[in-house]
């Protein structure tokens, strides 16, 4: 996977800011389809759980409220700060995906914002099962 040039650092003063996001910072993946209901999980061995998951489903469900109420259109990406983590989702155009990444994510420039969603968009499920990181669920 190719690297972007973002700030994930844990909270905490002694903790370094990363520099670049790797495959290891991904602790899971999510796939929802347009409705926002999900339909795979990718898991890791550092991070078993889907919890997080639960979170992401419902500010999609959000949105969906929202964009209807309040007719708002051009939904691209959805960041949601937890405590030790990031989720971040993007919308693809059969559907949305969703990564928790170690750390908080903060870009750099509007640049690396733009390089770090168009490589979430285009992870593939398929790369995904067969890569040694991820466990399908």
């Amino acid at each position: 996977m190719a690297s972007a040039l973002v700030s994930l650092a844990k909270p905490g003063l002694n903790t370094p800011a990363k520099t670049s996001l790797k495959i290891t910072d991904i602790l899971g993946v999510a796939i929802f389809d347009l409705t926002g209901l999900p339909r795979e999980y990718f898991v890791t061995e550092e991070n078993p759980t889907t919890g997080w998951v639960q979170i992401v489903f419902q500010a999609l469900g959000l949105r969906s409220l929202l964009s209807s109420s309040l007719e708002l259109e051009g939904f691209h990406q959805i960041t949601i700060n937890l405590e030790e983590t990031t989720a971040i989702v993007v919308r693809r155009r059969q559907d949305y995906i969703a990564l928790q990444i170690k750390g908080r994510l903060v870009f750099s420039n509007p640049t690396d914002s733009e390089r770090l969603l168009a490589l979430i968009g285009a992870l593939k499920p398929e790369k995904l099962r067969q890569h040694p990181h991820f466990k399908a669920t």
